[in-house]
């Protein structure tokens, strides 16, 4: 790697946090894994739950849904009145790991989410470590989200940030190959071990 990283790019669920709408939905259907899939499969999918990530409104989202689904309205406005279920928590090592390249002072550190605007506040209450961030971009916010290019060519802007100085991490491998697009070095995160020895072949001290 020619150019020496001093910028860390952070995707949240799934890097920082432990996110899965299948914690919920267990619950519901008393741990019947069939209903769950089946649920979450033909009523409220990932490609639903993206939309909102994109900017979408959760009254429209629902109402959509509820209009093609009446018989499972009360399920289907579970998803985000309980949203707050589908975390099992902050994958810790990740954290650690976090704090460590925040507390080491050399490097710029931010987030870059895929994430409903309307739960962000919501999000800042459940995972206060969400605040420590140099700067973050939130789609929903932006009504944009990854892997569209311009929401990573907006973080580059917003925030001055050099791509070829960069490494940005996520979870989704599409998301890591269009960070790629634009020269900013890419980890598909797999593991927190993984995650670990990615950073270390980058040279990065914490």
């Amino acid at each position: 790697m020619t150019n020496k990283i001093d910028t860390v790019i952070f995707d949240l669920g799934g890097v920082l946090v432990d996110w899965r709408a299948e914690y919920l939905y267990r619950k519901v259907f008393n741990g019947n894994e069939k209903k769950v899939q089946w649920f979450l499969s033909k009523i409220c999918t990932s490609s639903w739950n993206a939309e909102q990530d994109g900017g979408r409104t959760i009254e429209e989202a629902e109402n959509i849904k509820i209009a093609e689904f009446p018989e499972h309205e009360d399920l289907i406005r579970l998803y985000y009145n309980q949203w707050h279920q589908m975390f099992s928590g902050p994958i810790e090592e990740n954290v650690t790991l976090f704090k460590s390249l925040k507390a080491s002072g050399n490097y710029k550190i931010y987030a870059l989410t895929n994430w409903s605007a309307e739960r962000w506040d919501k999000a800042l209450q459940l995972f206060p470590f969400f605040n420590y961030f140099d700067g973050v971009v939130v789609s929903g916010q932006e009504k944009m989200r990854k892997p569209s290019l311009e929401i990573y060519e907006l973080i580059l802007n917003r925030f001055q940030i050099s791509p070829e100085k960069a490494i940005f991490i996520d979870d989704n491998e599409e998301n890591v190959t269009a960070a790629k697009t634009l020269k900013i070095h890419g980890i598909h995160y797999k593991s927190p071990q993984q995650l670990l020895k990615n950073l270390q072949s980058c040279q990065l001290i914490f």
